[in-house]
């Protein structure tokens, strides 16, 4: 049968499971109705995320030390929970199932969110005479159970949104696969507009206006991003999932391996196992080449021998995948102390720019929070600039089709976090150095400096999250196994879940051990009489030796290799034309 170009390539299909049209779905036509919920998701986020702080001091009046914890631990809610969703996703519901259902649980999360605040039995009392009255046990439950419920719908929509998005565009179509390196360096501008407007607008409204109107606007924007998503139905593009428990055929390598131990190791690769290309021509699968990383883990595709009496082999491209995920975790791991970098923005950056003079004419105040804006607004700027005239640039330079290769990408915005933190920790020191000046002790005394004197911290790791946190999706997305990319991704979210939590640990342990035997802790209620600029040296001092971490594991990283241009090596070998229609 001759192959039918009307339709995609790669196997996709349509919600009710039949082969879909390539000139009527996916691409950018589909894409757009995606870009629009993440923005609205995004600026719902980070109405909570980059103010979070604020509430919990003010309103729930909870010390410095427990806000920064809650807030960790929360936002690492947000960023682990995928792990599970993307599982949920890649073995049983598929990711528009996944999507759809995590969502509802998301915005019935920011519901509760915004009865919590707006309710007069579900908040607590404002502050008399001075006089601030904690909040009831029921009314902080209410609060968090409703943050959590938050959590667990972002734990299936976060790593199913983008990975379907990438769905849309068909690898073994040429134009389509150029447009695929384009979409995360714009579907991240989408997701920073949203965070933008949060950044800029929500925050305001939350500590002038009102904190329920603050949760509310990004409540009535998702459910509406809702209804503009499922109008996109009819253009979206499904992968089919060909392995019923794809996490389950990763782990059978390294046991058929260990079992087959004693086993000599052929030396050509050949002659490993490896199913011929017409089954994967049948199967709709990508064949993935050898790669001669992590031997050991080849001999699970050592052929059985009625001699040897090894197992029942695992293919090569099974192996592959194991060794994609292994190598994939090496880069994870020196991903985690950026992490805690980035986690600054929402938490100490904000107690930072609290202590400040927010003045902006005589009257008008910045929220301390506003300031995270600027992270995004460099990123919505740089962004452009990068896709149009950085990588066309670099391409012509190297001929690779991203200009950089994605380690480098990482690589790049790591060394720029570096200079981030480094810059914060010269302008703690100077903040210090204004208060001992002035002889400032009081927790409520501005120090006589502009909060803007933190612009360049906020503007560097803007910059650098063009590099590593799009690069990061993209890596964790393209080098995950075909049947993982959604459980994939999640490394890229874990990474700053993980970061989050590892903040909280550094901050309750760090205010322990140095607030010991009356002596001044780091990081204290009174932000003015404490030693933050030794903790942002303490998080220098670690990023520097983690970059060496990370050029060793770059080092030693062998990037995917498989066949999406196996058509015509299959017709070419065969003489003969295949249908690739399921």
């Amino acid at each position: 049968m001759e192959a039918n170009n009307d339709y995609t390539q790669d196997g996709t299909v349509d919600l009710r499971g039949q082969p879909v049209l390539a000139e009527k779905t996916g691409k950018w036509k589909a894409c757009s109705f995606l870009v629009g919920y993440e923005a609205f998701e995004r600026m719902a986020f980070y109405g909570i995320a980059s103010n979070l702080v604020v509430y919990l001091t003010t309103q729930l009046h909870e010390d410095t030390v427990s806000s920064v914890r809650n807030v960790n631990n929360w936002s690492g809610s947000v960023w682990i929970t995928p792990l599970l969703g993307a599982y949920v996703a890649d073995t049983y519901l598929g990711r528009f199932w996944t999507f759809t259902i995590s969502s509802l649980i998301y915005v019935m999360g920011m519901v509760l969110l915004t009865m919590a605040v707006s309710i007069k039995f579900l908040k607590p009392p404002s502050c008399e005479n001075g006089v601030c009255n904690k909040a009831t046990a029921s009314q902080i439950a209410f609060f968090y159970t409703s943050l959590y419920i938050i959590a667990i719908g972002a734990g299936g929509t976060k790593p199913n949104i983008s990975t379907f998005g990438a769905d849309q565009f068909d690898d073994f179509n040429p134009h389509e696969k150029k447009l695929k390196v384009s979409f995360f360096n714009w579907w991240m501008f989408g997701t920073f507009a949203g965070a933008l407007l949060a950044t800029i607008g929500l925050v305001y409204i939350q500590e002038n206006l009102s904190w329920g109107l603050g949760y509310g606007i990004p409540t009535v924007g998702l459910i509406f991003s809702l209804i503009i998503f499922y109008i996109g139905t009819p253009t979206y593009r499904h992968k089919v999932r060909k392995s019923r428990h794809p996490a389950t055929d990763l782990l059978r390598v390294p046991i058929v391996a260990f079992a087959n131990r004693n086993i000599e190791l052929p030396k050509d690769p050949s002659q490993l196992h490896e199913l011929d290309m017409q089954y994967y021509f049948s199967t709709g699968k990508r064949q993935v080449h050898h790669t001669p990383v992590f031997r050991f883990l080849d001999k699970a595709a050592i052929k059985r021998d009625s001699n040897t009496g090894s197992r029942l082999p695992c293919t090569v491209t099974q192996v592959e995948g194991a060794k994609l995920i292994t190598g994939m975790a090496m880069i994870w791991l020196v991903t985690l102390i950026p992490s805690i970098i980035w986690s600054q923005i929402n938490t100490l950056f904000v107690k930072q720019g609290t202590t400040l003079d927010r003045h902006l004419g005589s009257t008008f105040q910045i929220p301390a929070a506003s300031l995270g804006s600027f992270v995004t607004l460099t990123m919505l700027l740089s962004v452009p600039m990068y896709d149009q005239y950085f990588v066309p640039f670099m391409r012509k330079k190297t001929g690779n089709p991203r200009g950089i290769t994605l380690l480098q990408r990482l690589g790049t915005g790591f060394l720029i976090q570096i200079l981030a933190i480094a810059v914060a920790y010269a302008m703690e020191v100077r903040r210090m150095y204004v208060i001992k000046m002035h002889h400032i002790k009081g927790p409520k005394e501005i120090v006589p400096m502009t909060i803007f004197c933190l612009l360049p911290q906020y503007v560097l790791l803007g910059v650098a999250d063009v590099f590593n946190a799009i690069g990061l999706l993209e890596f964790f997305y393209d080098q995950s196994p075909e049947d993982m990319q959604s459980l994939g991704t999640t490394f890229f979210t874990s990474g700053i879940g993980l970061g989050n939590f590892l903040n909280s640990f550094l901050v309750t342990i760090v205010h322990k051990i140095t607030g010991r035997n009356g002596g001044k802790t780091w990081i204290g209620d009174n932000m003015n009489d404490s030693h933050l600029d030794y903790y942002y040296g303490f998080i220098l001092v670690m990023s520097t030796l983690n970059l060496g971490a990370f050029l060793w594991a770059s080092n030693k990283y062998i990037y995917k290799r498989e066949s999406t241009e196996m058509k015509d090596e299959f017709v070419e070998l065969e003489g003969k034309p295949i249908d690739l229609l399921p």
